[in-house]
């Protein structure tokens, strides 16, 4: 039972790294990253689908998107989409296909997603701890039913800090990584 209590935490606290991650891919450093449309949605016969599910996208050199639409009316609906998100980028088409150019980044963007990068950071840590302060109360309510003694509550609640730290020293990391990519750019 304790063992279920530490495991659900441990998954919930993983789940948060990786939605963190993700949302790191998608935070635009210079480079033209196909992974940043995802999130960007299209009214694709009244439904909202993800940029990638309507045609191909490509990315042919270091600082452009290529997005090839499997129907061609689709254009004019992507470009709208692009435009409304926050991505700060002015597609250009040709009939066939739609072409993101990425600019460089100034020294005022940069720092402007590495602010974003931290504050999102510190959510996910947030979250983490939300986590384990849930995990705690559980191993003290098994407690008060006398379903566990006081060294496995006290042992349980040090794995739980364990855990804890390991999943903020994760976020650390994937913070560490997309700060040095927003700067080396």
């Amino acid at each position: 039972m304790l063992e279920d209590v530490l495991n659900t935490a441990k998954e919930k606290m993983a789940k948060s790294c990786a939605v963190y991650e993700r949302d790191m891919m998608g935070l635009r450093a210079g480079r033209a990253n196909p992974q940043l449309l995802d999130r960007i949605m299209v009214d694709y016969y009244g439904t909202p689908t993800p940029i990638p599910q309507v045609g191909n996208v490509s990315s042919p050199e270091p600082r452009l998107l290529v997005i090839a639409p499997w129907e061609a009316k689709m254009i004019s609906q992507i470009e709208k989409a692009i435009q409304k998100s926050d991505l700060g980028l002015n597609p250009s088409n040709d009939g066939k296909i739609i072409r993101l150019v990425f600019p460089e980044l100034n020294e005022e963007r940069r720092r402007d997603l590495t602010k974003v990068a931290s504050k999102s950071a510190e959510e996910t840590k947030v979250a983490i701890r939300s986590i384990r302060r849930d995990a705690i109360d559980q191993i003290k309510k098994l407690k008060k039913n006398s379903e566990i003694t006081e060294d496995d509550q006290r042992d349980a609640e040090e794995n739980m800090q364990k855990i804890t730290d390991k999943a903020i020293k994760d976020v650390d990391e994937i913070f560490a990584r997309k700060e040095k990519e927003i700067m080396e750019v």
